[in-house]
C-alpha cells in the first residue's frame, strides 16, 4: 500500500474526505479524536463497522475531513469513504463489505420545496365552506 488510500463519498449533503493508513496511529475526524467528535455511541459503531467487518481496526488509522448535514449524515458518509478505501486496497475486503451493504451509496436528499407549496408536497388547506 501507497502512503495512505484517499476517497471522497457522501450522504445527503454530508461529505467526507478519508485518508486510511497502515499501522498504529490516532484516527482523527476534522483534527479531533474520534470519541471527541462523534459521542453517539451508534454513530461511533457506524463509522468503525467497515473496519470491524473486515478485522482490520487495529491495523489501521484514518484521517477525515467531514462537512455538511448532520452528524448522522457524517457519519454514514465517512463509513462509505472508508469501504471504498478498503475495497480499494483488497479484493478479499470488496466482497465482505459488498455483502454487509458497505459499499451502496444511498442518494436519498431532501426534496425541494415547490412553489405553491408550504412544503415539497405539502399542499395548502382547501375548505368547502
Amino acid at each position: 500500500m501507497s502512503k495512505y488510500i484517499y476517497s471522497l463519498w457522501k450522504r445527503k449533503t454530508a461529505s467526507a474526505q478519508v485518508r486510511l493508513f497502515n499501522g498504529k496511529g490516532e484516527s482523527t475526524i476534522n483534527g479531533r479524536k474520534v470519541a471527541d467528535y462523534i459521542t453517539r455511541a451508534d454513530l461511533f459503531d457506524t463509522v468503525y463497522a467497515p473496519l470491524k467487518a473486515c478485522k482490520v481496526k487495529d491495523d489501521v488509522y484514518f484521517e477525515v475531513e467531514v462537512s455538511g448535514s448532520g452528524i448522522s449524515a457524517q457519519a454514514d458518509a465517512i463509513r462509505h469513504g472508508l469501504s471504498r478505501s478498503l475495497a480499494g486496497e483488497d479484493e478479499g475486503f470488496k466482497k465482505v463489505l459488498k455483502a454487509a451493504g458497505f459499499l451502496t451509496r444511498d442518494a436519498r436528499k431532501v426534496e425541494r420545496k415547490k412553489p405553491g407549496r408550504h412544503k415539497a408536497r405539502k399542499g395548502m388547506q382547501w375548505s368547502k365552506r
